[in-house]
């Protein structure tokens, strides 16, 4: 009776005009106008393209980049870029840039990896010194400079002019290149990554330098060679292997003596650890080297597809003169003192930790907080995973309640399954959340998260809120949510399942063989329509915090989703257009349903 009654009351309710009201989503909006900021993205995935721009829409800023042939990657049996090769074009990149300083811009993200080598991927192919062919646009003459004339003379430009902010954004290079790239196997790569996981000697003091670095790569922990047999390698695999990473080492070797007289506050060193190990392994020496470079307010940090959001959340806190806040942290699972995948070389601990330094969070205890972190750990025990899931979404709602911003991180890893995201959507308000990370990699959850949070926290202390800031401010949580909730763990197995069992072909790259990348859009359109439509329906119910002091809220509209894509064509990743409606008065929660 009694919920027959509440149905009675809700239908009332709906009769009286008093029901949740969906605004239509705008399917054009005005372009944004905010500060120009001059950005070359380490390549064009979704995580170094589209969402960089809603970050940086929603602080108030405008990035601009160079034409996207110009920093495509390709993989083998695609086609090739403008420039006839499979990856981005180093002239055009080095012209564009000094074009964007001669136009008057004066701040800058600058991906290195994709400035000095084409991209990420093809930084780790490329075992020489390559000159960068400059051309002329007007007469066509052609000048060659070497990478480290391309350097000194982009540095010189922009470190001239007093009024320039730089961020320069480099990494130490993963533990093997990549498969499906200039005829990469998968047996290679396992090959290598096992030779590169081995520890080398360890060097410190004088002994810790570029030359001793290089003479130790083919070292084991003993000082003796390792047996290239034992890792069924060859010894030219070895050394062009080798030879890549040393070209990545003398590269940011030269960077970092160039930037050394630099102020601080204008040029920003950040390096990332690409994909690591949790063994003391070939990377160990080269981090401690160019750890020891690193000037005050430079970072070296775990993770490198999230370079470019910790970088413009990193130039907005400088530009606000952010001081910091206090943050908790909550753990639910519990191993968070171990590594949270086999990507890692750190506890989840230790990366938060690093990560809280970065962005000058003081972890202070749960209750005394500005600002909460909450992580949902692998399991310690597999038969509690309902209970660490409810006391994360407790604890989520006991914030909610009380008005404290929060960041949630799924590293969970994929041992969840679906059931946290379900219950989540279930019976949180997933709209409410100042940012939220668990697609990629653990490490790199860890900075996309707090990068997101921390600059939306201090945007609703300092900046002017504006249209565009916050409908980009909803698609960051939008894009993240509904990529992890729906793609990654439902619609992606159904790719998977039907690329490889229906058509044949390889998940990995469309074009290898190369099958009907039409009828694989058309199933990923139906999946993402079946399997969002529970998480859209709850973001459009929920509210976002739009003011802290005083504390406010204001109320999504509706939420709509087109423009599917497979960037790199093939299955790891998306790309989509989020199409928003105008954001109302805060929802009314009466009896469980939400009301305008």
């Amino acid at each position: 009776m009694k919920r027959f009654a509440i149905l009675l009351l809700a239908a009332a309710m709906l009769l009286g005009g008093c029901g949740p009201t969906r605004t239509e989503p705008l399917m054009q909006e005005e372009a944004a106008q905010g500060v120009p900021v001059a950005y070359v993205p380490l390549d064009d995935r979704p995580d170094n393209e589209e969402r960089v721009v809603y970050l940086a829409q929603s602080l108030g800023y405008d990035l601009h980049m160079p034409q996207k042939d110009d920093y495509r990657t390709r993989l083998d049996g695609q086609p090739c870029n403008e420039n006839g090769t499979q990856s981005g074009d180093r002239g055009d990149l080095y012209q564009w840039v000094m074009e964007q300083e001669e136009a008057g811009c004066d701040r800058y993200i600058l991906s290195l990896d994709q400035l000095l080598s084409g991209g990420l991927v093809n930084s780790r192919a490329m075992s020489a010194h390559e000159d960068v062919v400059i051309r002329d646009p007007e007469t066509g003459e052609e000048t060659a400079l070497s990478e480290f004339q391309v350097l000194e003379r982009l540095l010189s430009a922009l470190t001239e002019d007093p009024g320039n902010r730089v961020w320069l954004l480099d990494s130490v290079m993963r533990l093997a290149p990549t498969v499906g790239y200039q005829d990469g196997t998968l047996e290679d790569y396992n090959a290598l990554r096992a030779y590169g996981a081995q520890p080398r000697p360890e060097l410190t003091g004088k002994a810790l330098n570029l030359q001793a670095i290089e003479e130790n790569y083919t070292n084991g922990a003993d000082g003796l060679p390792l047996s290239l047999a034992d890792y069924g390698l060859e010894e030219s695999q070895a050394a062009e292997y080798l030879a890549a990473r040393s070209r990545k080492m003398e590269l940011s070797s030269a960077m970092m003596e160039l930037v050394e007289g630099a102020e601080t506050d204008r040029v920003r060193v950040l390096i990332g650890i690409d994909d690591s190990s949790e063994e003391n392994s070939i990377q160990k020496n080269e981090i401690a080297y160019l750890r020891s470079l690193l000037r005050e307010g430079d970072a070296l940090l775990s993770g490198v597809d999230d370079l470019a959001f910790k970088a413009v959340a990193g130039l907005y806190l400088e530009e606000t003169g952010w001081t910091g806040a206090a943050a908790s942290v909550q753990y639910f699972g519990g191993t968070e003192d171990q590594p949270a995948c086999a990507y890692d070389s750190q506890s989840l601990e230790t990366i938060v930790a690093e990560h809280f330094a970065f962005f000058h969070l003081t972890q202070v205890p749960s209750g005394e907080e500005a600002l909460s972190l909450l992580v949902l750990t692998q399991p310690a025990e597999e038969g509690r995973q309902k209970d660490y899931c409810d006391a994360l979404i407790s604890a989520y709602n006991a914030n909610r309640k009380a008005g404290i911003p929060t960041i949630v991180i799924d590293a969970g890893n994929g041992t969840y399954g679906t059931a946290f995201h379900q219950a989540l959507t279930d019976r949180a308000e997933l709209g409410w959340a100042l940012s939220y990370a668990g697609f990629l990699d653990m490490a790199i959850v860890t900075g996309t998260a707090l990068s997101h949070g921390v600059a939306r926290y201090a945007f609703l202390q300092n900046g002017q809120q504006t249209k565009t800031t916050e409908r980009a401010f909803a698609r960051t949580v939008a894009d993240s949510i509904l990529k992890d909730f729906c793609y990654k763990h439902v619609v992606r197995q159904e790719i998977l399942s039907y690329v490889q069992g229906e058509l044949g072909g390889n998940p990995d790259n469309f074009w290898q063989p190369d099958i009907d990348r039409e009828a694989i859009l058309s199933r990923l359109e139906a999946g993402m329509e079946a399997a969002t439509a529970p998480v859209i329906e709850n973001l459009e119910r929920s509210n976002f915090i739009s003011s802290l002091a005083p504390y406010g809220e204001q109320g999504w509209g509706g939420v709509e989703l087109g423009d599917y894509r497979f960037p790199w064509d093939r299955a790891f990743e998306i790309g989509m257009e989020i199409y928003l409606g105008e954001f109302t008065q805060p929802h009314q929660k009466i009896l469980g349903l939400y009301y305008q």
